[in-house]
């Protein structure tokens, strides 16, 4: 049986380590609030040069909104186990003892409230700068930030995974994987503007589905719900992998004897 008392206590760790720690928060605010303000300007000019979308502030800066908060808690989990592995304490969890399913849990939780940290001032600050307010997506903006939420913890796991498997070589992987994925997201763009071999890649994503139905609302002021089921679809299929590619990469790594030394 997990222990919440274990998990409330792993998550601690890393929430007094974020809030106790100036330069952290700093860094949560400044990055997204710098994107969402100079994507705003962006799309104020594109507004005036293009009649691809009738508001295009409104839709190009809520589709920035929500790849940054996925962005954020892709970045945010790999960041915290990181942290575990830059610290050489990742092995020193498991004298408490704790179970792998709680460490997981534990940076779930906690990589969500970084993620929130540096949305909210950036959300906050569309309103006052551009007119433009999350609430325009309605009671489905929770359903699409949930879906985004799950995408960005499977490919924390599978990053954390290629760690435990490679060591800290694999580090280059957990910044990049975001962008490599961002074009077939069609975050920006509508996904027939993609060549048809990349078209068949994207819609094996959750992403495709995601942006489709936010500008889906946005421009046509209605709900197609089998792209927000086929999104939470994929996501559960990519997130049980990514559990067990998980759980493979430390079962190897500790027959290998590799997993005492994956800080170095």
């Amino acid at each position: 049986m997990m222990s919440f008392i274990r998990i409330y206590g792993l998550f601690l760790r890393h929430f007094y380590l974020i809030t106790r720690s100036f330069p952290r928060v700093l860094d949560l605010i400044y990055w997204p609030s710098i994107q969402i303000t100079l994507w705003g300007f962006i799309s104020n000019f594109f507004a005036t040069h293009s009649t691809y979308y009738n508001n295009a502030v409104g839709v190009i800066l809520t589709c920035a909104i929500l790849y940054d908060f996925l962005f954020r808690t892709s970045i945010g989990f790999n960041m915290l186990f990181l942290e575990e592995i830059w610290s050489r304490n990742f092995t020193n969890l498991f004298i408490a003892p704790i179970k792998i399913g709680e460490i997981i849990i534990s940076l779930v939780i906690t990589a969500l409230i970084r993620a929130l940290i540096g949305l909210i001032p950036a959300i906050i600050l569309t309103s006052p700068l551009f007119g433009i307010s999350l609430l325009d997506l309605g009671v489905h903006l929770f359903l699409l930030f949930l879906s985004l939420y799950i995408f960005g913890i499977t490919l924390g796991i599978f990053v954390s995974a290629g760690l435990l498997r490679f060591g800290p070589s694999f580090e280059n992987i957990a910044w990049s994987t975001m962008f490599l994925l961002a074009p077939f997201g069609c975050i920006y763009y509508p996904v027939e503007i993609l060549p048809e071999f990349f078209q068949k890649i994207a819609y094996s994503l959750p992403l495709v589905y995601i942006f489709e139905e936010a500008r889906n609302i946005l421009i046509n002021q209605t709900v197609n719900y089998e792209n927000i089921m086929n999104a939470f679809y994929f996501n559960g299929i990519y997130l049980l992998l990514a559990i067990s590619l998980f759980y493979y990469s430390f079962g190897q790594a500790r027959k290998k004897g590799t997993l005492i030394n994956i800080g170095e």
